[in-house]
């Protein structure tokens, strides 16, 4: 059963994300890819020191929505890049959004990032880094390096509510084409941002206490109509959404 525009509408109206509410959802759920990545930004920001005038890095952006927020909510200046939106298409969303001073879409390989080490003052990305950043020395390689020392580093990503040391089960094998072979839990990102020696852990949960990145993993699925597809009905109990915040080393 799908749910009614009504229903989705009181779903997003979430008070433990105020910023998120100034927002037309309409315009987040147009230009959403997969998930309500301004509810996951927010969670973030909440927790990190954003000021004016900060270069932000927003790697793996997608449309662009989370850079406008972060430009409109935080007056960042932010690096919106992606590797498959092209950014004529997020430029025309910031313009239309009157963000064209503050967010500059670029289109970036994670694996040969085009900035000067030590050139952003601070770095969020949302539903990412999983893809591509899970290999020994790869965060240190190719990502922090690029943050300044002392500034700060905040993803989320979706995560198994625990980790599958011995290869995933069985009834998980048809739906490897979702990404899910680099699905970890929370304990496997925070080992893995140590690995580098480049940062301190800030935050590393699933969000205040550990049933709340199931919810949101599961608000997200219907908002989207997706709460029916069989991948998620086989993985509605066991998917939640890990949030790391670091801190670079001086």
């Amino acid at each position: 059963m799908n749910y009614s525009k009504e229903q989705i509408l009181e779903m997003m109206s979430d008070n433990s994300y105020p910023l998120t509410l100034k927002y037309n959802p309409d315009w987040i759920l147009e230009n959403a890819m997969g998930s309500h990545c301004l509810w996951l930004q927010e969670s973030l920001t909440q927790n990190m020191k954003l000021t004016p005038g900060m270069r932000v890095l927003d790697l793996g952006c997608g449309k662009a929505i989370g850079s406008i927020f972060l430009a409109k909510e935080f007056e960042s200046q932010v690096w919106a890049a992606d590797l498959r939106i092209t950014p004529s298409e997020n430029w025309k969303r910031i313009c239309d959004m009157n963000c064209e001073d503050k967010v500059f879409p670029i289109k970036a390989d994670a694996d040969d990032l085009p900035f000067a080490d030590d050139f952003f003052d601070a770095m969020v990305s949302i539903n990412s880094l999983f893809f591509y950043a899970t290999g020994d020395g790869f965060l240190r390689e190719h990502i922090f390096k690029h943050i300044k020392p002392g500034g700060e580093i905040g993803i989320v990503v979706p995560s198994f509510q625990h980790e599958y040391t011995n290869g995933l089960p069985e009834k998980y094998l048809p739906y490897m084409g979702y990404g899910i072979d680099k699905y970890h839990a929370c304990a496997w990102w925070e080992t893995h941002f140590l690995k580098s020696n480049m940062v301190e852990i800030v935050l590393c949960d699933t969000f205040p206490t550990d049933n709340n990145g199931n919810e949101l993993y599961r608000k997200s699925a219907c908002i989207f109509n997706a709460h029916e597809e069989p991948f998620n009905i086989l993985a509605w109990d066991d998917i939640t959404f890990t949030r790391i915040i670091a801190r670079r080393k001086p």
